[in-house]
């Protein structure tokens, strides 16, 4: 009977092993093998199109999200010469605060400013003495906004001197409608910049194309020569975790090409390369210390060509650079964004713009998504903006 007992045991305690050892061969042996050679598993893992929230957002209406004023339309990008059809991609230009209430009757937002607590705080310095000009002029132009005249209405508002553009770059996962995301152009709002925003390819209602490095790169040099083609006011590139990758990546572009340039960039929660970002990421716990992680994680996505090299970008291009990072940011972790600083710093040329770098610390729990909240960004922003949006370098 004891005999029989053991041998039970003996049996459960074989089968428990040969379990673990499974479940061991298939976490950290099968999947990272599976990772190696499938680039659409690697470009799920970098982009995350797949996760989406807000769940049942309707894209085409901005003001669901607070953003009364903000004109939703697309993009085609052609990725050649012989791209017949192009990728379309949605985008939002959200109105400078000035110039909603200036324009509330004609856009039909008087409701809407009245109930926004934005738009009681004392005016943030702008284009004031254009818009009092021209505003008569194209009142009568423009007596009421509508689907027929909106795009040349936006246009000629973006196109009056002395007004300041941003162009925002998002990270991965779900699309520009985002919480926080929101919450960023509602900042910019309200220091009167017109701000665009686009989901790249395989995002919220862009086309379902795959995304690559050099397709989110063209989307947003597509969207940046939209608005440079539209105005000669100044341009400033702002990019969010993934987004930064895509920033530097376009300026570096940009430069090579001897196209326009933004006059600044603003990187917010930056990492230097995709292969750092990766080995330090929390998913990577679990990963990073196997002697073959370089072999099926890093180097795969590298040959495959997703690889947001910001730290040699930034060398690529002479436009200032303002880094912002939160000391308690786990996703992009903090020392990344500072060893891409000291890279910039130390290594661009004399000849290139200024490279900022402020740290907002661990206790004010900002996060890797909410450094929009901080009190004093606002002022960093404006200062940066006003002192190099009129010097080209």
């Amino acid at each position: 009977m004891l005999f029989t007992r053991r041998r039970q045991l003996k049996r459960v305690g074989l089968r428990s092993l040969q379990a673990c050892l499974v479940i061991f061969l298939l976490i950290f042996v099968v999947l990272p093998l599976i990772f190696r050679y499938s680039v659409t598993f690697q470009r799920g893992i970098l982009f995350l199109t797949f996760i989406k929230y807000p769940k049942g957002l309707d894209l085409t209406k901005p003001e669901s999200v607070g953003l009364y004023a903000t004109r939703n339309f697309y993009i085609t990008v052609k990725d050649h010469d012989q791209d017949e059809d192009g990728v379309r991609v949605g985008v939002w230009h959200v109105l400078p605060s000035n110039a909603v209430r200036r324009f509330k009757r004609e856009l039909r937002v008087e409701e809407a400013v009245a109930q926004d607590p934005d738009q009681q705080l004392e005016p943030a310095p702008g284009n004031e003495r254009e818009l009092k000009e021209l505003s008569p002029a194209i009142r009568s132009e423009f007596p009421v906004v509508l689907p027929e005249n909106e795009q040349l209405f936006y246009e000629r508002l973006l196109r009056m001197p002395g007004g300041t553009v941003v162009l925002y770059l998002h990270g991965n996962t779900a699309s520009r409608g985002s919480g926080h995301r929101s919450e960023v152009y509602k900042l910019l709002r309200k220091l009167n910049y017109h701000v665009f925003s686009f989901d790249y390819r395989g995002y919220a209602d862009s086309d379902p194309v795959p995304p690559t490095e050099e397709g989110v790169v063209r989307d947003a040099m597509m969207v940046f020569e939209y608005i440079a083609n539209t105005t000669s006011n100044p341009i400033v590139v702002w990019g969010h975790s993934l987004g930064t990758g895509v920033a530097t990546h376009l300026c570096a572009k940009l430069a090579s090409l001897r196209e326009r340039a933004p006059r600044g960039v603003i990187l917010e929660s930056p990492f230097t390369n995709i292969r750092d970002e990766i080995r330090m990421h929390p998913f990577a716990k679990l990963y990073k210390n196997l002697p073959w992680f370089n072999f099926t994680i890093s180097q795969p996505m590298y040959t495959n060509k997703l690889r947001f090299e910001s730290d040699i970008h930034v060398m690529e291009f002479r436009q200032p650079i303002m880094i912002i990072h939160a000391e308690d940011d786990v996703v992009v972790p903090f020392n990344l964004g500072y060893r891409l600083y000291r890279i910039a710093l130390d290594g661009r040329s004399r000849t290139s713009g200024p490279v900022e770098f402020h740290r907002f610390g661990a206790s004010r729990k900002y996060g890797h998504k909410y450094l929009c909240r901080a009190p004093e960004l606002p002022g960093l922003i404006q200062k940066f903006v006003e002192n190099y949006r009129d010097t080209v370098y």
